[in-house]
C-alpha cells in the first residue's frame, strides 16, 4: 500500500489500528483529516519511513504467546506487563479519543455524551481492580512459589495460608471478568450506522479492542494461572505440614 498518498481520513477507513499509530506520533487523525500521510509527517518534522513502518508493523501484529510451559513467576509477570500497557497507553488514548468527541458527535451518536462522563469512572475501578489484583492475588502467589523453593517462614507461611486460598480467588475473579458490560450497554453492543462518524466508529472498535485484550487476559488467568497455583498451593500444603509433623 502506498501510503503517503492516501488522506488521513482514508487511513483510518481501511484499518482504525492505524489511529493509535498516528497517535503515539502526535498526529491527532481528527485534526488532520483532509490531509495526506505525506503532508502531515512534512508539517510534523516527522520521518515518512518510521512513521510507515509503524503502520506496517501494526497489522502484523502477533497472537498471545504460549504460556503453558512457562513457570508461573513469568506468567504474572507477562500479566503485570499487560497491567501497565493498559494503564500507560491503551486506556490515556481511549479516553483522549472520547474526550475528544464534539457535540456534533453527540448529536449524532447520543451514547458519546455518555461516555465522556462514564469512561473515567470506568478507568478509576478498572485501576482499582488491577492494582489490588497485583497486591493480593499476584503477591501470594508469589509468596507460595517462593515456599515451594524453600524460602519461607513456617508461621508466616502458615498463618498466610489461613487467610487467602487460590479458589476463593478464583471465584471473586469470576464475578469481576465481564467489566466492559455497562459500556457495551450503552453503546448498544458498539453499534453503528452510516451517519457515525470516523472518530466515532475508532472510539468503538478501541472499545472492542480493549474488551478483546481483556478476555484474553482473563482466559490466561482462568485457565493457565489459576491451575498452575492451585498446584502450587497444594504441594506448599503437603510442605507445611511434614513441617508441623516434624516438628
Amino acid at each position: 500500500m502506498e501510503y503517503k498518498k492516501f488522506k488521513i481520513t482514508e487511513l483510518i477507513e481501511k484499518n482504525y489500528v492505524f489511529a493509535s499509530v498516528l497517535y503515539y506520533f502526535g498526529i491527532e487523525f481528527y485534526d488532520y483529516s483532509e490531509h495526506t500521510l505525506e503532508e502531515v509527517c512534512r508539517e510534523r518534522g516527522l520521518s515518512m519511513q518510521s512513521v510507515i513502518n509503524s503502520l506496517e508493523t501494526a497489522t502484523r501484529q502477533g497472537d498471545v504467546p504460549n504460556l503453558n510451559s512457562l513457570p508461573v513467576e513469568v506468567i504474572i509477570e507477562y500479566l503485570k506487563h499487560s497491567h501497565f500497557l493498559f494503564v500507560k497507553h491503551k486506556l490515556p488514548y481511549i479516553a483522549k479519543l472520547i474526550h475528544s468527541l464534539s457535540t456534533k458527535e453527540a448529536s449524532t451518536c447520543p451514547p458519546a455524551e455518555d461516555l465522556k462522563f462514564v469512561f473515567p469512572l470506568f478507568i478509576e475501578d478498572f485501576i482499582h481492580h488491577i492494582f489490588e489484583e497485583e497486591d493480593t492475588l499476584f503477591s501470594y502467589i508469589l509468596q507460595l512459589n517462593n515456599a515451594l523453593n524453600g524460602n519461607f517462614h513456617p508461621g508466616k507461611l502458615f498463618y498466610m495460608m489461613e487467610n487467602h486460598s487460590v479458589e476463593h480467588f478464583a471465584v471473586e475473579h469470576d464475578v469481576h471478568d465481564d467489566e466492559m458490560a455497562g459500556i457495551r450497554n450503552i453503546t448498544n453492543d458498539y453499534q453503528t450506522t452510516e451517519k457515525t462518524s470516523l472518530l466515532v466508529k475508532v472510539v468503538y472498535k478501541e472499545l472492542q479492542s480493549f474488551e478483546e485484550n481483556l478476555i484474553t487476559h482473563a482466559k490466561i488467568e482462568n485457565e493457565i494461572l489459576f491451575p498452575k497455583a492451585l498446584m502450587i498451593e497444594k504441594e506448599v500444603k503437603k510442605i507445611l505440614r511434614n513441617k508441623v509433623n516434624l516438628n
